[in-house]
């Protein structure tokens, strides 16, 4: 009887840590990487994104597709293999392939 109780405390343990470390790994990797839910929506719906939603991004971060399909290319690709797109007036000059945003522009 008390063999059988361990391997069920067992066996929950392990799973509610397994549980635990799946859901800090899935925080970390959202962290910094995408637009929060509600502009997400807002995004698919094709509404205006807030003022300082471009705060979000930085050097090396992966732009979204929505987001991407959103901007107009103001410069086409250049020998690097980057594009300046324009999105709701934010220039980010990105790598035309993997959509890694490799600067910036800011405000225009």
């Amino acid at each position: 009887m008390n063999s059988k109780i361990l391997i069920l405390a067992t066996a929950a343990f392990t799973l509610l840590a397994s549980q635990s470390a799946l859901a800090k790994h899935d925080d970390h990797d959202k962290k910094g990487k995408a637009l929060p839910p509600g502009l997400q929506k807002k995004l698919a719906r094709g509404e205006p994104l807030p003022p300082g939603w471009q705060k979000k991004y930085h050097r090396g971060d992966t732009l979204e597709q929505d987001l991407y399909d959103r901007g107009q290319v103001r410069v086409p690709v250049g020998q690097d293999g980057s594009i300046t797109l324009d999105i709701e007036g934010t220039w980010f000059r990105l790598h035309a392939d993997t959509r890694e945003i490799l600067e910036i522009l800011g405000h225009h």
